[in-house]
């Protein structure tokens, strides 16, 4: 069994002792204070030391031990423990592991010296009262300071030996701050008021040491930070991501990760679960978009992103934390990332922790159930949240982008839903939450915050039934001849052939004015629908439908096929409405693009008729079938009526393999 010694008194030793716990390996951990021991969570197979050694005593201690290997994570300015520690290994014939710790980090009001003599020199060229950040070791040697005992505020340790060593120095107990970090933005920010400080003194101690969070709230409250840089260590370090991979592949330690993934909720902190706010308190690192990582502590790594493939990429290549938190917005099972995230995350173990969605907050804002609402979504993606509000009582709608919700009402409105009740919720949660109702012709021209929510009532839905009437199609533009329509009855039963999905890829093929398009977008509004014609008079047509029912699902190209359709996506279901005497060729591509395709094809002429007979018999389907639809049509003869026959259409079915 591997034995390893850690000296810790930091965030990447306490990191270090975690992921070495539990595993083959005899670890013992040394800290210099007892407070600094009691932040080491009890685990198995780590012993604890506290206490503080010299060089001689660490040289005994090492050779005593006969670790093989000693890590040391002690802080980065505690430069005579680091040059111990290697001349003790050194001297035991002990391999030596320095852990450093990213720093660097940039601000635009910071001010870099060298060290704290130099730090007492520029803050004896300034006026006004001083915050000191750098803990109570050095405060002695900024009692330098002009002004020492009424300019000078010291965040300290609330331990007896810290504000020991401050009165020592002449600090009066009113100039003091005895607080346990971690500390956030807006601790700091309150801190600096307190003392009314216009230098903030700080070492370079890295995002895991709170650097980013003072450098911020010193430039909000105007002061200046004045950063101490880091003196110069013994070894070449490594970081604690790159101590953990040689760990592992030196003893074969495997990864122990586990990553919780969390729906936030609408709003601010205040809105998340218990669950939630506990597994983000739990986290080493906290992933998600930037207002989200507003919630996590200073102490804690985060990592913005919101792709699945760049989360996951992230958590496989940083084993130096075990403990993830993925956060997103609303509910984690509602138009959430976590459908895509989890499945890439088969390498480690993982739970899930829903938020308050969206739909249920905006519904208890509004006083409305929301039982028997369709939900849609249109944040970062196209759907057609048109029909669905044509078709329904109720639907909400996730919108997107800049005035997303202003959009949506003018598009309602171009399609004759003007009267349709709308109730928008913007920034829900958040203190500046606006709730407004109004009918939808009055909400348009309106701008909406980017983080809004709808909710649409729909006081007289129409049927989704297939087969929408012929005269609510536009057949020409103006001035132009009328394009062949597939009437209504006819394209009831090529829907019902058809037997679309919610998600369906679907081809249009010879679209005409884009009657049938529609249907099949109204049917798969998770899906697309390319709409192929080669008739440019058929195609203004085609486009001025797609407009009117708002099919944000389809997608229309000009031209004959099949050449027109190469560099389409596979399709899962075509339909070939018109075909210019191609359609083998066309069957040929479908095919090819996917064997598994459903194919409809509809024939007026014998031509056609004859070349989708001869593919009846074609091996390549497991199933196929022709009928024949004839329509007749009641007119009007004097005082009667009488019934007239319209062209039969023949309709064939191909399913692939």
């Amino acid at each position: 069994m591997v034995k390893l010694c850690v000296f810790a008194g930091t965030t990447e030793g306490r990191r270090l002792e975690r992921f070495l716990s539990g595993r083959d390996a005899e670890v013992c951990v040394c800290a210099a204070t007892e407070y600094g021991g009691e932040l080491l969570s009890p685990a198995p197979g780590v012993r604890v030391l506290t206490g503080r050694m010299d060089k001689a005593q660490m040289e005994e201690f090492i050779k005593r031990e006969r670790f093989d290997a000693v890590l040391d994570a002690t802080h980065p300015y505690a430069s005579a423990v680091t040059e111990n520690i290697s001349a003790a290994c050194a001297a035991a014939g002990t391999e030596y592991l320095r852990i450093e710790r990213s720093g660097g980090e940039t601000a635009a009001n910071a001010v870099r010296v060298p060290d704290t003599a130099s730090a007492v020199k520029y803050l004896n060229g300034t006026s006004g009262r001083i915050l000191l950040t750098t803990g109570s070791k050095e405060i002695s040697a900024f009692a330098g300071v002009d002004g020492f005992s009424e300019r000078v505020f010291a965040r300290v340790l609330p331990s007896a030996a810290s504000i020991e060593a401050c009165t020592a120095a002449g600090l009066a107990p009113s100039h003091i701050i005895a607080m346990q970090g971690p500390f956030s933005f807006d601790m700091n920010r309150a801190t600096i008021a307190a003392a009314d400080a216009r230098c903030v003194v700080t070492k370079d101690s890295g995002r895991a040491g709170g650097f980013l969070e003072k450098a911020r709230a010193a430039e909000e409250a105007g002061a200046v930070l004045v950063v101490i840089g880091r003196p110069a260590q013994p070894a070449e370090g490594m970081s604690l991501e790159e101590a953990i991979d040689l760990l592992s592949k030196r003893y074969g330690f495997k990864p122990r990760q586990r990553v919780c993934v969390a729906g936030v909720g609408p709003g601010p902190r205040e809105g998340m679960t218990e669950a939630v706010l506990r597994e983000i308190s739990d986290a080493e690192c906290v992933i998600g978009a930037a207002r989200m990582l507003e919630c996590a502590r200073p102490d804690q790594t985060v990592f913005e992103a919101v792709s699945p493939v760049r989360i996951a990429e992230f958590i496989r290549t940083h084993r130096e934390f075990e403990r993830f938190a993925v956060l997103l917005s609303g509910d984690v099972g509602f138009y959430s990332g976590a459908k895509k995230l989890l499945p890439l995350l088969d390498f480690c173990e993982c739970a899930v922790r829903p938020g308050v969605s969206s739909l249920a907050y905006l519904c208890a804002a509004a006083g409305e159930s929301y039982e028997g609402t369709v939900c849609v979504s249109l944040h970062g993606r196209e759907q057609n949240a048109v029909q669905a509000v044509r078709t329904n009582a109720s639907v909400f709608v996730l919108v997107g982008g800049e005035n997303g919700a202003g959009r949506l009402m003018r598009e309602l409105a171009e399609a004759g839903l003007g009267e349709a009740r709308a109730i928008v919720g913007e920034r829900l949660g958040y203190p500046d939450e606006r709730i407004t109702r109004a009918d939808v012709h009055e909400l348009c021209g309106r701008g909406f915050d980017p983080l809004s929510a709808v909710l649409i009532k729909n006081p007289t839905p129409e049927s989704a039934a297939f087969g929408l009437p012929d005269e609510t199609f536009i057949r020409s533009a103006e001035g132009r001849p009328v394009v062949p329509m597939t009437k209504s009855e006819v394209r009831a039963v090529i829907m019902s052939k058809l037997g679309l999905t919610r998600d369906s890829v679907a081809w249009d093929v010879g679209a005409g004015t884009g009657s049938v398009t529609a249907e099949m977008a109204s049917a798969s509004p998770g899906g697309m629908v390319y709409a192929i014609e080669k008739n440019p008079e058929a195609v203004e047509v085609l486009r001025a439908n797609t407009a009117k029912f708002g099919l944000k699902n389809v997608s229309i190209t000009e031209g004959e096929a099949p050449g027109a359709c190469l560099g389409l996506p596979a399709p899962t279901h075509a339909f070939i409405g018109g075909s210019s005497g191609n359609v083998r060729d066309i069957v040929e591509l479908l095919l090819g693009l996917n064997p598994g395709v459903r194919i409809v094809a509809a024939a007026v002429t014998l031509g056609t008729v004859s070349e989708l007979s001869a593919l009846l018999d074609d091996p390549r389907f497991k199933r196929t079938e022709a009928v024949c639809v004839q329509v007749s049509r009641a007119r009007k003869l004097g005082q009667s009526r009488l019934m007239t026959a319209q062209n039969p259409v023949y309709i064939f079915t191909f399913n692939g393999r």
